[in-house]
Order: structure tokens, then sequence, then C-alpha cells
């Protein structure tokens, strides 16, 4: 079983992009994503400096678009990506990476949240002066004890060991002068308390800007960094990526997913290291690949061809209210066909359809005509026909 991985911000280093362009059309595919997050992603990516790429505002999109152009490389086009990887999943903002991968959202959508993302983001942390510091080794027990002592919240829990605390310069320096027992300490090339209350004015922007994007139910199986759950509405999953922000990474959890469903082998996207690093020691016998250059393909599609099968395709699946309002029911049908809509949602004046993307077979009706309904909540229950 294959699992494709995102990495988040801290990962990018100066000139990694560079390679990539020698690939036929990819420049013009960065050219017309750079519009989208109003940046020059191949200026970011090939020579700027470690200082202007640690800006989270650049940081952010120039590390989702990375991940998408080497899945494009890799599959063909990023939106096959769910036909083939059995898992796919990304700490932090490669959260929003995976969600395009699963096809949750599409390339342009996943660029518009993620530009928001990283200014919403650069902004909170500019309030006061925050950052990361990575704890390695130590009693897990004994570490957490320290971060409270200090008020520091661990925002990264990443498993094998490693614990990411965040909180104000002040704080994480009176942690470096009493560093837990028998830890490591290492300052991280981020710009803010990531992951923490102090990115909450973050998450009230990207909750008012939810309406520009429309998330569809992952077609793959698709890991939240919230609990490691697999999510299998894309409405959650959209709200998930939104709270995820003030709120700790659990990748361990997300590992732990991994091994329970069987993973053999792990994929990270460039530019890659830091979650295969931590895979070869949290998921023992499991190979791995990081995809840091264009000569890394050929290799990544001889795993593909070894440990990928079908994509995983639930049984049935549900459709959700893509927002708050009252339901009606077009017909109680029971044969639905690709494209059909089976009902509306009316907020205020606006009526939103709700369609099936897929054929299908009701099985039961989970809210009836005229039912106030919730954002993301279950309206019916499908077979998937095929």
């Amino acid at each position: 079983m294959l699992v494709i991985v995102a990495p988040g911000q801290g990962a990018q280093t100066p000139g990694f992009l560079a390679p990539w362009l020698e690939l036929p059309g990819l420049r013009d595919l960065l050219a017309t994503w750079s519009d989208i997050v109003e940046l020059d992603l191949i200026r970011y990516g090939t020579v700027a400096d470690a200082e202007e790429i640690r800006d989270t505002a650049v940081a952010q999109p120039l590390l989702v678009a990375a991940g998408l152009a080497a899945a494009d490389a890799i599959f063909g086009r990023v939106e096959d990506a769910a036909d083939v990887v059995q898992i796919a999943a990304g700490h932090s903002v490669g959260e929003i990476t995976a969600s395009v991968l699963a096809g949750v959202l599409t390339p342009a959508e996943a660029l518009t949240l993620v530009r928001e993302r990283g200014r919403a983001m650069a902004r909170a942390a500019a309030v006061s002066e925050t950052g990361m510091t990575a704890i390695i080794g130590g009693d897990e027990a004994e570490v957490l004890t320290e971060l409270r002592r200090h008020g520091l919240t661990p925002a990264n829990m990443n498993g094998s060991g490693q614990i990411v605390a965040g909180g104000t310069l002040a704080q994480l320096a009176a942690l470096a002068e009493s560093p837990p027992p028998k830890a490591r300490l290492r300052p991280l090339a981020v710009a803010g308390a990531f992951h923490t209350t102090h990115m909450s004015p973050a998450v009230e922007h990207l909750r008012g800007f939810s309406g520009e994007v429309n998330p569809g139910n992952p077609r793959t199986r698709l890991l939240s960094n919230a609990d490691g759950a697999v999510v299998e509405s894309g409405v959650e999953f959209h709200e998930r990526l939104i709270t995820q922000v003030s709120n700790p990474v659990r990748w361990d959890s997300c590992m732990a997913t991994m091994s329970e469903l069987g993973v053999s082998a792990v994929i990270e996207l460039p530019p890659a290291g830091t979650l295969v690093g931590i895979a070869r020691r949290a998921l023992p016998g499991v190979e791995t690949l990081a995809v840091k250059t264009p000569d890394d393909i050929g290799a990544a599609r001889a795993l593909i061809a070894t440990h990928a099968t079908a994509a995983h395709t639930p049984e049935w699946r549900l459709i959700v209210a893509p927002l708050a309002g009252t339901f009606h029911v077009n017909t109680e049908v029971k044969e639905i066909a690709a494209g059909d809509v089976v009902g509306s949602v009316t907020a205020r004046r606006d009526e939103h359809p709700v369609t099936v993307p897929f054929p299908a077979r009701v099985i039961e009706w989970l809210a009836e005509n005229g039912d106030p309904v919730a954002a993301g909540q279950p309206l019916i229950r499908l077979e998937v026909e095929g």
C-alpha cells in the first residue's frame, strides 16, 4: 500500500525548485500558478535567498506549488494521483497539497487557499515575536511537562522522539536555557508560532474566505493532521484545514494510521527529506523515497508500480450539505447518474444545488425535504455503482 506525503513549512531551501524547471511545460505551469498566488514562484524557487523564502506568505505557496508540480510530473496530471495512491497526507501546509492529490481541491483552489493562508498567518505572526523549536529525544512526558512549565504549545507531535514547541521568543529562550533532560533543541526557520493560539486571527480570516472553494469528496484515503483520521467528506476536510492553523499537528497519529492500514511504501514530494526521515524511524520495514529532483521520478514510478494498486473506492459514500440552510429534495430517485442534481440548500436568497459526481444508488435519505441543515451535514447515503 502506497502513501504519498507532502512536507510543511521549514522544508524549503534556496534553489530547490531549479532542477524542476528543466522539465517541458513546467515553467509555463509555474508561471500560471504565479498569477494565482500573486508571487513569482520561479524566482523564489530558484534565486531567492533563505531569508526571502522564510517569509510565511512566500514559503507556503512555494511549497504547495512545488509539491503539485512534482506530482504532475510523476503522474502525468496531478489530478490523476488519486487513481493510483491509496493514501495521501500532508504535514501542516502540506495538507493542502494532499487535498489536491486526493481530489478534494483543484490545483487552482489549493493555490488560492494557500495564498490566503500564508498571508493570514504572516499577519498573525507579526502581532508578537513568536517562533518554533524542535525538541529531539528525551522522555515525552518530561518534554511535555517542560513545555507546560514555560507556557509553550506542543505544536507538532511528529513521532519518533520529535516534538516541536511553539510560543513567544522569550518562552523559547527560557526553554533553551533549561532544556528537558537528554533532549536536543533546534530552532526552526519559521516566522511564527504556527499551530498555536497565536494563529487564531488567521483561522477567522480563512473561515470568511471559505466560500471561494468548492471541496469535493476524497477519491482516495486522505488523512487529517488533527487526529490521523481518514476523512471521507470534502467539506469536513476543508473545515479541518481551517481549524488546523491554530491546532497542533498530530503527525504521530497520521503515521499510526498508516501503520494500521498496512502502508508498505512512502513517497515524499519536494522539498523532500523530513517526512521520510521520520517514517524510517517510525515505520520500520517500509520503503521510502524522497523525491528531490526530476532524477527521482523514475524511482518514484517504480515504487508506485510495485506498491500501488487501484485506489481505495468505498462501497458507499455520503453527500453532504455544501453550506448551512434549508434542504430541499428534488425527487426521491433510486438510481442516480453522474452529475445529477438531487436537491438544493437554500441560504437566505441563494439556492445551492446538491449534485452527485458519480453513478450511484440511494441507500437512504438522511435529511428530509424542508429540514434545516448545517454545513457538512450528511444528506444522503449512496452505494457507488461500478
